[in-house]
């Protein structure tokens, strides 16, 4: 029978208290150009949107990866070794993760770390069923704060941190070398980070991702506003905004906005804030690397590129990253 430990939520700045909600979005609507955080997507309807946007055709990223574990899956399995405790960031509803445990060898055990309690619930009684013998012990918390791992059930030959997907590509390169620290530190001296990343390619096959003709990115983008409106109670009128991403390629980078359709005033909390026709508010970058840029990232942060897997069309990487100085076989 698999062990799972019981998952508690506690607030932090994903998740903030309403009055820091309101502190945070008034600062950020403050700034100029005006920007709020990425994480304000992720709400239940959030969630349930990327789940759709991973489904459209123009979204390459899921596809790709799947393939790429697809084809890989036992020699990225290999690599790890036997013994490995796997900890997830992020791990939504923890599809990949599947695909990479069937090949694990005596794994120690399965972390999922996850902001959202209910994809966190739903996926460790999926994974209870499917892995029965694999204890499963999930965390509730940002994994972008300082974690309390749980104690493994015995002890790894090695930690292994996960982080599928292109979520690295989200920070820009200051934060995610600090980001990258981090996991340096929580994967152990004999550890290994295992991190998804999104390659360079032609621009438009990158701006279509983020721009598909179903416009379910577009109402991701916008319900960010939703989710202000009903927690903090700003006025945000749907209608008067729209989403922009385009492709910077000198930052190598999407940049995606909230576009104000006409000039306007909201109201947020006490604060009025005007907006200029056109006028754009940043909300999320989404990083893009050559393999070069990303072991230059990786040595930033004390790391090295130990391996890298592709898909078929070489337009995603999955790259496993050590301590710069060690090869672990």
């Amino acid at each position: 029978m698999s062990s799972v430990q019981p998952c508690g939520v506690s607030d932090d700045e994903r998740r903030p208290p309403t009055n820091d909600l309101l502190e945070i979005a008034q600062r950020g609507l403050a700034l100029k150009p005006k920007r709020l955080p990425s994480w304000l997507f992720y709400d239940e309807r959030g969630s349930a949107l990327f789940e759709r946007i991973c489904e459209q055709p123009e979204y390459y990223l899921c596809r790709c990866e799947i393939a790429l574990m697809a084809e890989h899956a036992q020699s990225v399995a290999d690599t790890l070794g036997s013994e490995v405790r796997l900890v997830e960031y992020g791990s939504g509803n923890a599809h990949k993760t599947s695909m990479l445990l069937q090949h694990l060898q005596s794994p120690v055990a399965y972390v999922p770390v996850e902001i959202s309690p209910e994809p966190l619930r739903q996926s460790v009684e999926r994974l209870a069923v499917e892995f029965a013998s694999l204890p499963l012990q999930p965390l509730c918390a940002d994994f972008s704060k300082p974690l309390r791992l749980p104690i493994p059930p015995r002890a790894p030959r090695r930690t292994v941190l996960y982080f599928p997907g292109s979520t690295i590509g989200n920070f820009e390169n200051r934060e995610a070398a600090t980001l990258l620290r981090k996991m340096r530190n929580e994967m152990g001296d004999a550890g290994g980070i295992l991190i998804g990343v999104d390659l360079k390619k032609d621009p438009a096959v990158i701006e279509a991702a983020y721009n598909d003709r179903a416009r379910v990115t577009a109402a991701f983008t916008l319900n960010m506003l939703t989710r202000l409106n009903r927690e903090i109670g700003s006025n945000f009128e749907l209608s008067g905004f729209a989403h922009r991403a385009h492709y910077n390629p000198m930052a190598g980078r999407i940049e995606t906005y909230i576009v104000s359709r006409r000039e306007q005033q909201v109201k947020v909390g006490r604060v009025n804030v005007p907006f200029h026709e056109d006028e754009a508010m940043q909300v999320e970058y989404s990083c893009k690397y050559s393999l070069a840029d990303f072991a230059a990232l990786a040595a930033r942060a004390g790391l090295a590129v130990q391996q890298v897997w592709t898909d078929p069309e070489k337009m995603f990487s999955l790259q496993y990253l050590v301590r710069a100085g060690t090869r672990i076989h």
